[in-house]
């Protein structure tokens, strides 16, 4: 079977391409950013306790890196390093696993879900496991010279309308 890539971080809304005998596989690296009206005690507590610094609205982080499938990151650390669900948007209530990318590009498992991920919040650090699900590229136009990417374009559909 074929398989295509969709770039995820070109889409801004919802949608559903089928394309027969072939797989198609949601590219790309987003952020999942909260409103600042949202900011309370609690996620100070996970910055200060766990070095987990969740990600609003009033500072996002500029990514340098291209994932392969789409991770949504929804959190940095102090050592440089970003965590987020894998394969779809952030909600730590799904069963999406959750992964730490490092400064270096190297992709580690952090927990099979969520749920998993705050029960062991404590310790997330030392859970880190190698990853082999996930290809993290320095950009977009280096995935492309390996992988074949969907132009949505030549489907009739306007990226900049969804």
């Amino acid at each position: 079977m074929r398989k295509v890539y969709l770039d995820r971080t070109e889409l801004t809304g919802a949608i559903n391409v089928f394309l027969k005998d072939t797989e198609i596989i949601l590219a790309g690296t987003t952020i999942f950013s909260m409103s600042i009206y949202d900011r309370n005690e609690e996620y100070q507590k996970y910055a200060n306790n766990y070095d987990i610094q969740f990600i609003f609205d009033d500072y996002i982080p500029r990514l340098e890196f291209y994932t392969v499938p789409h991770v949504d990151i929804m959190a940095k650390d102090s050592k440089g390093g970003f965590i987020g669900t894998v394969g779809q948007q952030c909600d730590l209530e799904s069963d999406a696993p959750i992964c730490y990318i490092n400064k270096d590009l190297e992709c580690l498992i952090i927990s099979e879900n969520g749920g998993d991920f705050l029960r062991n919040i404590e310790s997330w650090q030392d859970n880190l496991k190698p990853y082999d699900n996930i290809t993290v590229y320095r950009s977009k136009a280096e995935a492309k010279m390996e992988l074949e990417f969907i132009d949505l374009s030549e489907i009739g559909i306007d990226e900049g309308n969804l």
